[in-house]
Order: structure tokens, then C-alpha cells, then sequence
């Protein structure tokens, strides 16, 4: 007779000690580890782009702009994930007391890949929706000019503005920051970039 293979489960706390000993980023989800995939070139320039804008424009501000390797751990859906980039403009807070893992997001970038868009624009944004602090989503292609602005409204509900020419300015709402397009996508070539 054929065993099941039986699923391992983690505690949150075996999680991030396997985290600080691992060579490659994991996301963990109700028990459960999942390897990330690594970026692409567009990807990472684009993430260098609009960090290296929002870093000059913050430097002197309340707010704190993260990359990709500042954890996020969203209490209500048991989750620790990786944010292209994170916007915090009030004190930080930490999970734990961890100096490498926030809770409290204003603004989320993500960077949108084949494999993971249908998670950044789904479910990976309804888990984002639980967090408190969380007021402006925005999702980047990396294979055409192509951006997605979502903002909370009066009545708490989500207001999609889409930007698919390079002189379109993006703008948050929440933030004092703007960014063109063709900033956002300096140097990205097209049709070159064929990993995730």
C-alpha cells in the first residue's frame, strides 16, 4: 500500500531561523516554506530605479523606503514575504522585536513577473489588504510599460489608475512622490528578458 507523502510544517520561529542560515529568500505561509524564484535583470532594474528615486526624495522625510531583502510578516494570514519595495512613514514596527522583519507598510511595490503576476494582482493582494498600515499597492511590468496604482479611498474602497506611456507621471497618493514612467523603466530593454 502507497503512503501519502505527509506535508512538514514550521513554526514561524524555525521558519526564520532556516531564513538566517539559507542561500535563497523563502516565503512562508501557514506552516508551510516556499522557495522564491530569483529576479531577472528587468526586474532588478526597475526595483533599483524607483528605490534610488524614492531614496532621494525620503532621505530627510518621516518615511523609510525597503528593498527586497526586508521581510514582511502579516499576522492576520500567517505570512512572511518579501515586498520588491516598502514604504514606512511612521515608526517602524518590528516582528518581534527583529530588525530584519517589519509589519506596518504604507505603500507596497511589487514588480510583476510571468510567473507571479496572477499572485501579485490576487491573492498575495487581498493577504496585503489585511495589514492596517496598508494604503497604496503598485504593480510594475517588467515586460511592457505598464503600471497599475491602486489607492484606498474615502470609503475604504481600492481606486485602480493605470499608466502605459513613458511621460505619464505616477504619483502617490499617500506620500509625497512622484516618478515618470520612463524614470521607472531607465535602461529596461524589452524582449531581452526571458527569466520568470
Amino acid at each position: 500500500m502507497e503512503q501519502l507523502a505527509h506535508k512538514k510544517y514550521y513554526t514561524p520561529e524555525e521558519y526564520l531561523q532556516l531564513e538566517e542560515q539559507a542561500d535563497y529568500k523563502s516565503e512562508y505561509y501557514k506552516g508551510e516554506i516556499f522557495a522564491m524564484s530569483g529576479g531577472s535583470v528587468n526586474h532588478n532594474l526597475i526595483i533599483g530605479n524607483v528605490h534610488a528615486s524614492l531614496y532621494q526624495k525620503m532621505r530627510d522625510s518621516k518615511c523609510f523606503a525597503f528593498m527586497n531583502d526586508v521581510r514582511l510578516w502579516i499576522d492576520e494570514k500567517n505570512l512572511f514575504t518579501y515586498p520588491d519595495i516598502m514604504i514606512v512613514c511612521s515608526k517602524i514596527e518590528f516582528y518581534q522585536d527583529r530588525n530584519d522583519t517589519i509589519t506596518n507598510p504604507l505603500v507596497i511595490f511589487e514588480v510583476l513577473s510571468e510567473s507571479t503576476k496572477n499572485y501579485d494582482r490576487g491573492e498575495k493582494f487581498v493577504f496585503y489588504r489585511s495589514i492596517p498600515s496598508f494604503q497604496e499597492y503598485i504593480l510594475i511590468d517588467q515586460a511592457k510599460i505598464h503600471v497599475e496604482h491602486f489607492s484606498i479611498g474615502e470609503q475604504g474602497k481600492w481606486i485602480l489608475s493605470e499608466y502605459d506611456d513613458p511621460d505619464n507621471v505616477l504619483k502617490l497618493n499617500k506620500v509625497d512622490f512622484q516618478i515618470p514612467l520612463k524614470d521607472i523603466y531607465h535602461r529596461v530593454e524589452f524582449g531581452e528578458d526571458k527569466q520568470n
